[in-house]
């Protein structure tokens, strides 16, 4: 039985008691959802629910009075074996063995689906992330965000959600110009300009360049040239990266796009009109103090001109209003040192006239990678900075992935590139996939032994390993729900940790398949079966983290 099968029976024996009469809602009174979890304590049952405390006071009833009620509409439920009342309210339950094992049956029938649900169906989610200058390859902040961002994505999906993953491509400003002078100081072999860029990759970008371009140093303006065909080299390079660790973009938007078609233009005089501008020293302002900002920002300069703020409200216009795929929420994931765009962009949505709760600004600190206890700050490619193909070429893709997702975003986090390259327990994803791994080698050697479905038991699995292993595998729908609700999908890979010490403690205490001359039975069998239900969610929660789910290792 999964919980939420459970929570709905629940919702009906709560039904029957109103019909009844046994239980009557005070007028006006609805009532609520009814949640399973696992408490805390498993000697106290298999689930738990409050509902009786949620509902007392729409009933008119003490909370012991409407467990009591709802504890012997529970106990005839098929599976429930018991329900013991605690504390002020709470009702736990314990099902039969048959019932709790029914769960691996569920898991299987499901395969991908299991964990999946509708929540968010019909909601279309704009999710920006990464959007490095391309004046450079990604660095680290950067190559954290590839990985929370592509896997929020594949959280968001499993929800249900519609989710355009787009790549703003700042390619209207003075880094771009900085850009252009430093490759074409490299082509003419002149020292690089004081605030231009250095590394490899600059003198491979301008090699590409005049190799592509033979006469470009006697081009009327060289810079320019430099620049149209320097940025396009430079962004193939940053989508090649980005493909390679398996993060793609449904959209590229051109932040020059927003200027050259007149969208910041028209935009401007129609904000003038926005009860959350005003005008003051010529110039005018948005309100975005109401929103959390330590000042008000300009948005028109005193010289009729757009500030930059401008281009960030045309850009949301954009979003919520495109023929295809138009945002119902936006949520922009910026690094550390943008904590003033919350409250900015929210006001810009204001300044719309639309709901600045479309907006959603994720935040996410700094990467350090330590290799031999120390920190590793300089790249071979970059020069200055370390770079996601640093950190590939040290654990590899799988690797990085999870270790850049298995933390909260607004936390620091230190790699230890040692840690990442053992293959032990300590490495938290060699960990996880081995787990994996383990149960396609326990199930090829189940089928070797003769081992099929062909008959099944669930009231067998009645062991303190098989009651642990199932108590994990039935949260995992919860956890992806948690996930995409508060944008953390760092809780999945923590999940699969969990998930992945409750099947390595089975494994060493359940046989699956039969030894010497030991006849296959059904509780072989049955084993396999949940041998396969963890198989599955293993390899479901790493798909959502873009991690592959190796069968051997």
């Amino acid at each position: 039985m999964t919980p939420e099968e459970l929570s709905e029976a629940i919702s009906a024996a709560l039904a029957a008691t109103l019909e009844s009469g046994e239980l009557t809602l005070v007028e006006g009174a609805e009532l609520p959802d009814v949640r399973v979890e696992r408490p805390k304590n498993r000697d106290h049952g298999d689930w738990a629910t409050n509902v009786a405390l949620q509902i007392s006071k729409k009933v008119g009833k003490n909370p012991r009075e409407v467990a009591q009620v709802l504890a012997s509409k529970i106990e005839n439920l098929a599976g429930v074996a018991k329900v013991d009342i605690a504390g002020p309210g709470f009702l736990n339950i314990v099902l039969d063995a048959a019932a709790a094992g029914e769960l691996a049956q569920t898991i299987v029938s499901a395969g991908e689906k299991f964990g999946t649900n509708e929540d968010l169906a019909g909601k279309t989610i704009n999710l920006e992330f990464v959007s490095a200058n391309p004046t450079g390859p990604i660095h680290l902040g950067g190559t954290r965000w590839a990985a929370v961002g592509d896997s929020l994505a594949r959280i968001l999906e499993a929800t249900g959600a519609k989710v355009v993953r787009e790549y703003y491509f700042n390619d209207h400003g003075t880094q771009i110009d900085r850009f252009a002078r430093s490759l074409l100081a490299r082509a003419k072999n002149e020292p690089a300009p004081e605030d231009g860029y250095g590394g490899e990759y600059i003198t491979d970008i301008a090699n590409r360049v005049t190799a592509e371009h033979p006469e470009i140093l006697q081009a009327e303006d060289p810079q320019e040239e430099f620049r149209a065909a320097g940025v396009e080299f430079m962004f193939a390079d940053i989508k090649e990266s980005l493909h390679n660790f398996k993060v793609d973009f449904d959209v590229f938007f051109h932040e020059n796009s927003l200027f050259e078609n007149g969208k910041v233009d028209e935009l401007l005089e129609e904000l003038k009109s926005s009860e959350n501008l005003y005008f003051k020293d010529g110039a005018w302002w948005l309100k975005s103090t109401d929103f959390g900002d330590d000042k008000d920002r300009v948005v028109i300069k005193s010289d009729g001109n757009a500030a930059y703020i401008a281009g960030d409200i045309a850009y949301f216009q954009d979003k919520i209003n495109r023929p295809e795929n138009p945002a119902d929420t936006a949520i922009y994931m910026l690094g550390a040192d943008h904590h003033g765009y919350v409250a900015r962009l929210k006001a810009a949505a204001a300044a719309l006239g639309d709901d600045p709760d479309r907006v959603e600004v994720m935040i996410g600190q700094m990467v350090n990678l330590v290799k031999d206890g120390k920190p590793v700050r300089m790249s071979k490619r970059a020069g200055t900075i370390v770079i996601l193909e640093d950190l590939v070429d040290a654990v590899g893709v799988d690797a990085a992935r999870y270790t850049l997702t298995r933390y909260s975003v607004d936390s620091n986090i230190d790699i230890d590139l040692d840690l990442l390259s053992k293959q032990s327990n300590e490495n938290p994803v060699f960990y996880v996939q081995y787990a994996h791994a383990r149960t396609c080698a326990v199930a090829r050697n189940a089928q070797a032994a003769g081992v099929d479905d062909s008959s099944i038991d669930t009231s067998l699995l009645n062991t303190e390993s098989d009651n642990e292993l199932l108590a994990v595998l039935a949260q995992y729908p919860n956890i992806v729900k948690e996930a995409a609700n508060f944008r953390e999908p760092h809780r999945v890979a923590r999940y699969l940790e969990a998930l992945a010490s409750a099947y390595h403690s089975w494994y060493g205490n359940s046989r699956v398949a039969p030894q010497a001359d030991e006849e296959v039975s059904d509780l072989h069998r049955t084993r396999l079966l949940l041998n396969n239900a963890a198989r599955t969610v293993l390899a479901n929660g790493l798909g959502l983290l873009g991690v592959t789910a190796p069968e051997k290792m």
